[in-house]
This record gives structure tokens, sequence and C-alpha cells, in this order.
């Protein structure tokens, strides 16, 4: 076996004792200003209803954990049965939530979770299990974790991969400080699979900082072994009696001369590293500088509590890879972990999901990919760690070798896609639009640049509802619209959907986009076949002379709605269907302009470099200077979780705000003065 560095010359040296630990506060502080919602009753539960903070866990014996333990699994699934969330990796981390908190002293320590959906666990033991109840609803507590929201979340996490390296600069600012707090990351859920993770690990392993990262191994990462050879190593390794005697091997090797110490220290470290790589896979962590204990059953929270224990005063990285069932201790959930992962409203006892309107956005497109590929060869499908989420499992089901899940990877995916692209293949790349914000370097450098057909499906476009800021699609149009030689386009139904993406498989002069919002369409029947649109054409669905509502896709129901409205008080007004907003249908906006009517643009996307700056854009480089252009749509904020209704009728998205904004911009004597030149 090739020499391995051992990294435990320093990292032990002097580990701390209980009494040489610094006191550290166990205050109770919790939410930063409570949400005002009144949660629901439930029933009580024995223990957990005596926990307001970490505090009141350690008050607890060891043996009466795994009762609370049940209790924690309980008040989950009651309230995600009932508001929807994410069920199954919350379960699974239930465990690791109590031994930490029991072991180390937050909030001075430091605990980061990524992703942050694992955490429902940690917020019922930190201050939050009076108005768990409000979970992801509008005015009550997010479903992520949130720095605002208290003061036990030191950082925020929506997205994955993020806790080593955000971890790594809460220990340099530590002792850049002088200051004494631990600092541990728990990753887990797949989030190892992304790059950032490892640029993470590969830094904090050189740094030599005392940093602790659980790996959290819900399958959905590394799968080891976990058995009783595992379990009693582990047990020796992380004892103080064995890391001490390990030190003082070291050292006494260190003073029999420079040949006779340094050969003892390679037999030491080549034995040490062979019955690792026998037993435990953590080689590979070693190599980049971490102290690899585990595997560990994360469901045996006595076990877990003695280990961590063990290692809270060890000196430089340390990783615990921590084994646990997604899903733990819901039978439903364990069985179809995908489908629970994040899932709305259902029935507690059987796992019945409530019934929904109709085909979603993510299903129509799905089916439609898988249809129209059945004569196309030539197309592949590629999504970041969401099959069933963006509706590929449809394709992957028919065409499994020409379905690409790499996780949580979005910028591999879109690099991964050019590379297809270039050997003739048509990539679909379907990712949540949020999420493919991450690949933003990757879809300029490496597909625009280069004018590949590669077809990009931003799911869940605009806002999205009860999981907030993180997942809100809100600058897609912003972000692609200034990239050369990209196509963007946005349908108003399911059928135009299907329309776009026939659409965008006949595209071969470069990149092309379209972007849809969560949930289900207004329900238009999308079967049979579609035409392939013009590129850069809009549709007018209503004529109107008093002033022009220029919509884009999701918008475009309601922009009709806001028509009807405005007919009732005597306005009338034109509707476009935009369709594209890269390039626009500059036709349209000549003619509209040269009648003199006033128009609104209305986008479900960020105001700022969205559809409505476009159209600006576009007269100003046109020199149209008698046209009145009022611009409606996201505002320079990040917007609040809660039900998709309440956030937009709170930033004027809905038909009664939409309606009176447009009647009062169309009805200003001054514009019409002056664009009649009077």
């Amino acid at each position: 076996m090739k020499e391995v560095i051992d990294p435990t010359e320093q990292e032990i040296e002097g580990a701390e004792s209980d009494a040489e630990r610094p006191q550290r506060s166990r205050g109770a502080e919790g939410l930063r200003g409570e949400p005002p919602c009144s949660p629901a009753p439930l029933l009580p539960c024995r223990f957990l209803d005596t926990i307001d903070s970490p505090a009141d866990l350690k008050a607890l014996d060891v043996s009466q954990l795994p009762q609370l333990a049940a209790e924690i699994r309980d008040r989950i699934t009651t309230v995600v049965s009932q508001y929807g969330g994410h069920l199954a990796p919350s379960l699974g981390a239930v465990e690791l939530a109590i031994a930490l908190h029991y072991v180390f002293d937050a909030p001075e320590d430091k605990i980061v979770w990524d992703v942050g959906h694992q955490a429902y666990a940690h917020k019922l033991l930190t201050g939050r299990r009076e108005v768990f109840e409000t979970l992801r609803q509008y005015g009550g507590i997010s479903g992520f974790t949130k720095r605002d929201e208290s003061v036990y979340d030191p950082f925020g996490a929506g997205h994955a991969s993020t806790s080593i390296s955000a971890a790594l600069g809460m220990a340099c600012a530590r002792d850049l400080k002088k200051a004494h707090y631990k600092v541990a990351a728990v990753i887990g859920d797949g989030a190892t699979s992304g790059g950032l993770a490892f640029e993470g690990i590969n830094n904090a392993g050189a740094s030599r900082k005392d940093l602790i990262v659980v790996l959290n191994d819900n399958k959905m990462s590394i799968s080891p072994n976990v058995g009783a050879m595992s379990r009693y190593f582990t047990d020796i390794i992380s004892t103080r009696v064995y890391n001490r005697l390990k030190k003082d091997i070291w050292d006494l090797t260190g003073h029999l001369g420079a040949f006779g110490g340094a050969h003892l220290r390679r037999v030491i470290r080549r034995i040490d590293q062979s019955v690792k790589a026998l037993i435990v896979p953590g080689v590979l962590f070693e190599r980049l500088g971490f102290r690899y204990f585990g595997p560990i059953d994360g469901h045996d929270v006595a076990h877990l509590i003695n280990i961590l224990d063990h290692i809270k005063g060890l000196r430089g990285p340390i990783l615990v890879h921590v084994y646990t069932k997604k899903g733990k201790g819901c039978s439903f959930a364990e069985e179809n972990a995908s489908k629970f992962h994040g899932i709305g409203a259902f029935e507690k006892l059987t796992g019945a999901v409530h019934a929904k309107k109709g085909p979603s956005y993510s299903e129509v497109f799905g089916r439609s990919l898988t249809e129209l590929s059945e004569e196309r060869k030539d197309v592949v499908a590629i999504t970041a760690a969401m099959t069933d989420g963006t509706g590929l499992n449809f394709f992957a089901e028919r065409f499994p070798e020409r379905f690409f899940d790499v996780g949580i990877a979005e910028g591999h995916a879109v690099t991964f896609a050019a590379g297809l692209a270039t050997e003739g293949f048509r990539p679909v790349v379907a990712i949540y639009s949020t999420f493919l914000q991450r690949a933003f370097d990757h879809i300029i450098h490496d597909v625009a640049l280069q004018r590949l057909p590669v077809v990009f499906a931003l799911d869940r476009g605009g806002l999205v509802g009860d999981d907030g800021p993180t997942h809100h699609g809100a600058f897609d149009l912003s972000y692609l619209r200034p990239v050369p030689n990209m196509v963007v386009m946005a349908p108003k139904d399911e059928r135009e959907l299907k329309a776009m993406l026939k659409t965008a498989l006949a595209y071969d002069k470069g990149p092309i986009a379209l972007r849809y919002p969560r949930g289900s369409g207004p329900g238009v029947d999308f079967s049979g076949d579609v035409d392939v649109l013009e590129i850069g054409r809009s549709e007018v669905l209503r004529e109107g002379g008093d002033g022009a509502i220029l919509a884009v896709g999701a918008m475009v129901y309601p922009a009709m709605e806001v028509a009807e409205v405005l007919a009732r008080r005597h306005v009338s007004v034109e509707v476009v269907n935009a369709r594209f907003v890269k390039p626009l249908d500059g036709e349209m906006i000549r003619r509209i302009a040269a009648e003199g009517k006033p128009m609104a643009t209305v986008e479900e996307n960020a105001l700022e470099g969205g559809f409505g700056s476009a159209v600006m854009e576009f007269l100003e480089k046109e020199g149209i200077q008698r046209a009145a252009v009022k611009r409606l749509g996201i505002p320079d904020r990040f917007i609040e979780h809660g039900d998709r209704g309440i956030l937009m009728r709170k930033i004027g998205l809905d038909v009664e705000g939409m309606g009176g904004v447009i009647e009062d911009f169309i009805k200003q004597p001054r514009f019409w003065a002056r664009l009649r030149g009077t």
C-alpha cells in the first residue's frame, strides 16, 4: 500500500479535556422576532414539549433520547402532512440533530447544516418548537436554515454543498479572533456530489484548521458498510486513550534519531492506514488531510454522542461518517424516499397524497419530451439530481440509455451537455431556475460562446411559494437575456410549452431556453401534434385601443383577466403574448408605439434586467421617444416564503393589483399629451 502522510501529528496534540475546554454559553436564544402565526394544537409530548433550547435537551438522560427522537419524528410527520415540506431527509437526521446539540454548545459552537431541509429536528430543538406548525407558511418559519430566523442558524442553506466552505470560513474567523468555539458542518442528502463540497474539503484538509465535518450518508452519496467490526474500530480510534497513546508513540519515535525514528514512523503510518483501508472507506478523506471516523450508525443516538464527545477535542480537520436511513420511522417515506423528499400535504397514516388540480408543467414537459424524442434519436436528457422533480422520470423510463443524472453538479451538467452537442447530439438540460444560476459561467463560456445547440428547460420559473427566496426562480430572464447567441422563451400554457419544446429541438443555431412555472397550468390539452414556432414572433390574444399589456409566460392568462376587469371599467386594452424575451418581436413593439398606446409589460421575474427592461432597451435602440412603458414584475428584493397567491398579492402581481396600476397608468393625461406631441 502506498504511504499516506499521517495527519495526526498536530491534530491530536493536547486534546482538550472537559475541564480544559472553555465554558460556553448555553443560553436559550431563540427566534429573532417570532412570526405572527397561531400554531394549531398538537398532542403533548413527554420530552419534546419540555425543550425550548439545547440546554433543556442536555438535562435529559441519554436513555431518554430514543423516546425524544420518536416524538420529534411524529411532530415532523404531523406538520408536514398538513402543510407539505421535506419529510424524508429530515426524518433521517433526527438522532444526528439530537446528538450534535447534546454534545456541542450552540449557538456559541457553530453547527452548519447542508442542505437546510435536513434541519427540521434542529429547528424543534432550538427554540422553534412552539412555532413549528407555521413551517413554510407565510409569516412562519422557513423550511431551511436562515440566519435572520434564529441565532442557532449560523448559515442559511437552501442550495446544496455549501457547508464545508462556509464552516471553514467560520473556523478561520474564530482563529483570527483568538476564540475557542467549535465549528461543525453537517453535509448530506446528496450534497457531496456537488463540486463545491470537494473544493471545501480540499481547502479544509490543507488548512489544518480545527473543523468537524459530519457526512450524513443516507444512500444519496457514499454508501458504506455498517457492522460490528466498523463500530468496534471506530470506538477504538475515537477514544482519548487511543489518541494519547498514538501521540506518545509518535513523540517517542521522534527521539530515536533521524534514521531510526523516521523508519519507525513510516512503519506506523503503513500499519495504521492498512488497517483503516481494510475496515473503513476513509482513506480518501485521510489523504486529503482529514482524520476519518466511521462509518457510524446514525440512528444509535447514544453511540453518536459517545463518538462526538470523544472527537470534539481533537485538533485539525475531522470527518465523521454517519450512516442514516432517509425517511426513518415512517414506512412509506422509507420505501419511497424520493417521492417524500419534498412533498405536499398527504394523509399521515397512509401517505396518500392529496389530489392535485391537473398535470404539472414538469409532467407536461417530461411527457412531451418523451413523445418528441421517439423520432429524434439524437435527443438526450440531463438533470442534476432532480429526475422526478423535473418530470424526466418519463424520459428515463423510456430511454434509459439516453438519460443522465449527474448529481448535484449543475455546472458539470451544462459542460457535459456541451460535450454531447459537439458530437451531434441534442442535449436537453432540465434544471430548476434557481439551481441553474450556479452554472452561469458554463452557460456563457462552454455553450453560448461556441454556439452549441443545447436546450435549457428551466423548471420553477417565477415564485415557487413555500420554499421561499432560495428557490424562487426570479432571475432567469435577467441572467439569460444578456448572453449572446441565446434564445429565451416562456409558454403561456401547457400546449405552448410543448410547442416551444418542439421549437427548441428544431433550433440548431445555438442555445435556446424555455422557462415555465411550478405547479399546474390553466388546463389546456397538450395531446397531439404541435407546430414549430417562428423565433421572435408574438401573438395578439385580445384587441384594444386604450393601451396594451405585453405579458410573458405564466402572466399571460392573468393579463387576460386584467383586460376583462378593465373592460368593465370602460378601458379597452390589447393583450399580447410575447412568447419570446429574446429576440423580441420588434415589429409588434414598433406598431404599438406608433399607435400611441401606453404599454404595460408584465412578467414573473425580477424587474431589473428582465422582459420590461428588454422592451425599454429596444425602444431606446430604435430611437422611439414617444412611447410610455410601465413595467410590472418582481421588485428589487428577496421575496419571502408563503402561499404563492399571498406573495403575488403582496408584490402587486395579482389581477386586482395589476388592474389598478395599469388603469391609473393608461388614464394619466400627460402620457396621452406626450405621445400625441401636444
